[in-house]
């Protein structure tokens, strides 16, 4: 079986995001960069009971070279992702909260300043038919210099250097989704001004925020 070590950290993807509530049943996918090639889960996959075998290997044209003959319905917006930007892996559900944000917003609205750990305010995503260009076209857009996007009645998506990297990211939109969800049923939250976020990103530099501590 070809790109055995991409294949097992795409397993543990789907069952970490299955696990966390993100995904139910076949309602999201997960890819990741080898080579000239992506591997990528394949159509009706249910992430959480995710095996190698459910795995398709294309080219960066989609053509399948190896592994289950149906790869995602999304597979045009993946390989756009991975031939547009510099991502290794892209994860996309459709987690709840994200989903109700996307449906009701053009953005999502700066409770917090982790946002600026996805680049900036997370943006959402024109609607179009799911597995369209169309939708990858507009799902670009709104990655432009962010690394996770929201998308109109639809879900989220995240990209990043490793498969893990993309998943929690995709965790993170979820939990700023779900946190501006509580405050609205709380009253009228205060946002984060542009200053403000100005601010806490030159605060994020000044203390290298986030790094892992060193020996």
């Amino acid at each position: 079986m070809v790109y055995e070590s991409e294949r097992a950290l795409l397993v543990a993807a789907g069952r970490r995001l299955a696990e966390g509530g993100l995904v139910v049943g076949t309602a999201g996918n997960l890819s990741v960069r080898a080579g000239e090639h992506v591997v990528v889960t394949a159509s009706g996959t249910d992430l959480g009971a995710l095996t190698p075998d459910l795995l398709t290997v294309v080219d960066l044209t989609g053509t399948v070279v190896a592994g289950h003959p149906r790869p995602t319905s999304e597979l045009p917006l993946h390989l756009a992702i991975h031939t547009r930007t510099g991502a290794r892996a892209v994860a996309h559900a459709h987690a709840m909260s994200s989903i109700a944000v996307g449906c009701t917003h053009d953005e999502l609205p700066p409770v917090h300043y982790a946002t600026l750990q996805l680049g900036g305010v997370v943006r959402v995503a024109r609607y179009a038919t799911f597995g369209s260009e169309a939708l990858a076209a507009n799902v670009l857009a709104a990655l432009t210099d962010r690394a996770a996007a929201l998308m109109r009645n639809h879900g989220s998506i995240a990209l990043g250097e490793t498969l893990d990297e993309a998943c929690a990211r995709l965790e993170l939109v979820e939990w700023l989704a779900e946190t501006y969800r509580r405050a609205v049923a709380l009253g009228n939250p205060r946002l984060l001004t542009d200053e403000e976020l100005t601010a806490a990103a030159a605060q994020f530099t000044e203390l290298d925020y986030g790094s892992p501590p060193t020996a």
